[in-house]
């Protein structure tokens, strides 16, 4: 994953075929740049990430997000922005079949979404059909206080059950309660016992979520039983 700017940065690239994510922070601007650039490189874009930029309408940002096209085949992640555009920036995508990015950390507080917000968004996509991915401040498994920061973090079981329990009808208070649970044990006993036909239909809503580390995610879910410890290898990821 990457940058739309940083593209020119692989012009030397050795490898042929890579397959990226690239993003686009500044909106639909962005992307005939990615298109032009990607079809130079020895790259595939699998997946472009969209921001909707302040003060442009959903109506507005669509339009130009569909002059702009795309590079290929490329599944389209809007990030749908924090405030009163948010419903129907789900709802136009829900109908043109792009997904969904929720932003849910950052360097600020004031970037981490609490439950309640973050609860109605899961809910609001859930009921769209619009699958979601997640990213930023998603370091740890269970909600947790960062304790250099202080910041509330999110945890991404907790995202998991959260989709699980919208998917299931819940409501937005119900939904919550689940992202604000802390307790670890309590967390991998609920996904410890949840069905194959469960897991299928909550990761096919939350499909993703952004890490800095591979190997963390990972190493926390075996800590808490759910992976066995094979799949770290001796001495860590193989």
């Amino acid at each position: 994953m990457l940058a739309a700017p940083a593209l020119a940065d692989l012009a030397t690239l050795a490898v042929d075929g890579l397959e990226l994510s690239v993003t686009a922070p500044q909106g639909p601007g962005q992307v005939p740049a990615v298109r032009t650039a990607a079809a130079e490189l020895p790259v595939r874009v699998r997946a472009l990430e969209v921001a909707v930029p302040p003060g442009q309408s959903p109506a507005e940002f669509f339009a130009a997000l569909d002059r702009a096209g795309g590079p290929g085949d490329a599944v389209v992640f809007v990030e749908v922005p924090r405030d009163e555009r948010r419903a129907e920036v789900i709802a136009r995508c829900a109908t043109a079949g792009y997904r969904a990015k929720f932003r849910t950390g950052g360097v600020r507080a004031d970037l981490y979404p609490d439950e309640a917000e973050l609860a109605t968004a899961i809910r609001s996509v859930v009921e769209a059909g619009v699958p979601f991915k997640a990213t930023a401040g998603l370091h740890h498994a269970v909600r947790n206080t960062d304790p250099g920061t202080g910041f509330e973090q999110h945890g991404y079981l907790n995202l998991l059950l959260a989709t699980d329990a919208a998917v299931d009808f819940a409501d937005d208070t119900e939904i919550a309660a689940v992202l604000a649970e802390r307790d670890a044990d309590k967390i991998a006993e609920r996904v410890a016992k949840l069905d194959s036909a469960r897991v299928t239909a909550a990761r096919t809503r939350f499909l993703s979520f952004g890490t800095c580390s591979i190997a963390e995610p990972l190493t926390e879910l075996v800590d808490l039983g759910l992976v066995p410890a094979a799949v770290l290898g001796e001495g860590g990821l193989p």
